[in-house]
């Protein structure tokens, strides 16, 4: 999960770092070195890139795609860190969804949770550098399409291979981008061009190795370290990208952290026992 956080957070780095370029350009590029990895995967495993639940495929990609989107153009307005941490709260509103969707409860105690990170949300939008609110609505719209996302792919179970998923995802993201590059264009100088390139790579990679954890070990033990990228990201943030947090912007951070993985361990708790109780 280490590994699958610092990946995401290279990405997280490099993405801001090219901000200067428009947003669509960066999900084409984004997307493209994914979907070449996952393509070639799938032919040499013999696995049908179709799957099984094409409608379902189909959604999840077009949420994914429109999160995507949201989140690369929010980095533009506000500090990778602000916008990685913002981006977090998406299992609140996937709690959420799965009350009114897939009847799910949500105990008093998780609700206490979802205020506290509220709380550090409205740290993160009053004290950003950038002070854009614009970008943090982006960024928490990004948040929300990532919520139908996990209630997409509960939907779809073990109905189809996990790459297929990230596949349909990757290529429906590479049509959207590709089609915006046709209308939003910068060409990149060498070195960037690497950079674009690269974004494929670490983020085909970060998903790989999130999933190879939550195949490996329960996810209960898991689930918090993915908020690592948070750390990795406003690392990157301050030593390569020179972004400035103050005090209660990272007191903020710390209470989205903090709250999520306090709901990760008590959601836990509360499926041991009624497991147990069965």
């Amino acid at each position: 999960m280490l590994l699958s956080t610092l990946s995401f957070a290279f990405m997280n780095a490099i993405v801001k770092y090219l901000t200067t370029y428009p947003t669509l350009q960066i999900v084409f590029f984004r997307a493209l070195g994914s979907l070449l990895i996952s393509f070639s995967y799938l032919k040499v495993m013999g696995i049908p890139q179709w799957g099984n639940q094409k409608k379902l495929l189909f959604y999840r990609g077009l949420m994914g795609v429109i999160s995507m989107i949201l989140f690369f153009w929010g980095v533009h307005y506000i500090s990778v860190g602000s916008a990685v941490t913002l981006r977090y709260v998406s299992p609140i509103f996937a709690g959420v969804l799965a009350v009114m969707y897939l009847n799910e409860k949500i105990k008093p105690l998780q609700w206490f949770f979802f205020l506290m990170a509220f709380l550090g949300v409205y740290l993160i939008k009053n004290f950003d550098s950038s002070n854009s609110n614009f970008g943090v609505l982006l960024v928490l719209l990004a948040a929300f399409f990532s919520a139908i996302v996990y209630i997409l792919i509960s939907k779809i179970g073990k109905g189809d291979h996990p790459v297929v998923v990230v596949h349909y995802f990757m290529l429906i993201a590479t049509l959207v981008g590709g089609v915006g590059c046709l209308f939003f264009w910068e060409s990149p100088n060498f070195y960037d061009l690497l950079l674009f390139l690269s974004l494929g790579f670490f983020g085909f990679f970060g998903q790989l190795f999130m999933t190879k954890a939550f195949q490996n070990a329960e996810a209960h033990m898991v689930a918090p370290f993915k908020y690592v990228e948070v750390i990795f990201t406003l690392l990157f943030g301050v030593f390569v990208l020179f972004e400035t947090y103050s005090f209660y912007h990272l007191l903020g951070t710390f209470l989205v952290v903090f709250s999520l993985v306090l709901n990760v361990l008590y959601k836990s708790r509360l499926n041991k026992k009624a497991t147990e109780n069965r």
